[in-house]
């Protein structure tokens, strides 16, 4: 019999599957997702009974570490191989250093960037991940994996607070059901009780299920791979365009529900003489006048076989300057890991070609 994956359960799901009364389910948790335990023989305070019954029926965790990089920034990049043999890429980024404030340690803080498939439907044309196709969605556990290895792996204590963006392999909302349960298991309290407002969502759009999410209220964040200011363009930097025109997504936005000290997150991938002139920023201006966001420029990552180019300082500084004068909130995302392989499915590209 093929053993189920653990984290792919709410307490409540695992209840119905007859692990009871409910504080066993909660005893489990806090030892997988806050103790980092991933054999139940070591569960102490779980009759041994209960844990033969576990050992038989499931699997913890489901994931196993193949590849490992650091940059020189401190981007620690993982490839991880599943039960079926296929593999998906997982990103620690460290957004700030450890410090000492007025005598006080203030911990470093670091964003998780999860996988959601395996390959992708979406096809980007600059996207190296949409190259191999798609294969398969991720289980809500092994969505949940990826953060549960960051922590054990860095060996964070319990409570250490991560921000979490749903951006590497994969289109999230393609993998609906998954992905909203995926968000409900890392926000239990008894689990890793990471708060959906440090969750975020990225998307490049598809807007009924941009509405469907915001009709869930969990709370999350949102954040749109934008990349064009124009149809034409983005339907040939993202073909899903031609099924949802940006007016329709930016429609499904605007409904969204947004914490009201947050702002929708637009990310715009500057490609060096496509989209990095001040006509598109001013067209940009004018199709976010009235939702609270903040855009994120991104440079463009090269990789080997693609023509698209990277853009350079001063063209990204006016751009960003632009949207600033006109009252939008804008940062240029400094690249990180350069010197690893940065761009999203190049780590498992390069494992594929060596086996």
């Amino acid at each position: 019999m093929d053993k189920k994956i653990f984290m792919d359960y709410l307490p409540d799901e695992l209840v119905d599957m007859g692990i009871k009364p409910k504080f066993r389910v909660n005893q489990l948790y806090t030892w997988i997702y806050r103790k980092y335990v991933e054999n139940f023989d070591e569960m102490q305070n779980i009759p041994k009974t209960l844990r033969a019954e576990l050992k038989d029926k499931f699997i913890i965790n489901p994931l196993e570490l193949v590849n490992h990089e650091i940059a020189s920034d401190g981007t620690e990049k993982f490839l991880f191989k599943m039960q079926d043999g296929h593999t998906v890429e997982t990103v620690l980024i460290k957004m700030k250093d450890e410090e000492i404030k007025d005598g006080k340690k203030k911990e470093a803080k670091y964003t998780v960037c999860v996988s959601t498939q395996v390959g992708c439907k979406v096809g980007c044309a600059f996207c190296l991940t949409a190259k191999g196709g798609f294969v398969r969605n991720l289980s809500a556990g092994e969505i949940v994996a990826q953060v549960w290895w960051m922590k054990k792996f860095k060996n964070f204590d319990e409570n250490k607070a991560l921000n979490i963006v749903y951006m590497g392999m994969g289109e999230p909302l393609d993998n609906y059901e998954n992905l909203v349960k995926a968000i409900k298991i890392l926000a239990d309290q008894n689990g890793m009780n990471i708060s959906p407002r440090r969750q975020t969502v990225s998307t490049s759009g598809i807007a009924p299920k941009i509405k469907k999410l915001g009709n869930e209220n969990l709370g999350i964040n949102l954040a749109i791979s934008l990349h064009a200011v124009d149809d034409k363009l983005r339907e040939e930097l993202i073909p899903l365009n031609k099924a949802y025109n940006i007016q329709s997504v930016i429609d499904a936005i605007r409904e969204f529900p947004i914490d009201k000290r947050k702002k929708v997150m637009f990310e715009y991938l500057v490609i060096k003489d496509v989209n990095d002139d001040i006509e598109s920023a001013k067209k940009l201006v004018k199709l976010l006048n009235g939702i609270p966001s903040k855009v994120n420029l991104i440079y463009f990552n090269p990789y080997p076989g693609t023509n698209f180019k990277r853009p350079d300082d001063e063209t990204m500084k006016k751009f960003q300057d632009y949207l600033i004068n006109k009252g939008i909130m804008c940062t240029i995302r400094k690249s990180k890991g350069m010197d690893i392989s940065a761009a999203c499915g190049q780590l498992r590209e390069k494992k594929l070609k060596n086996d």
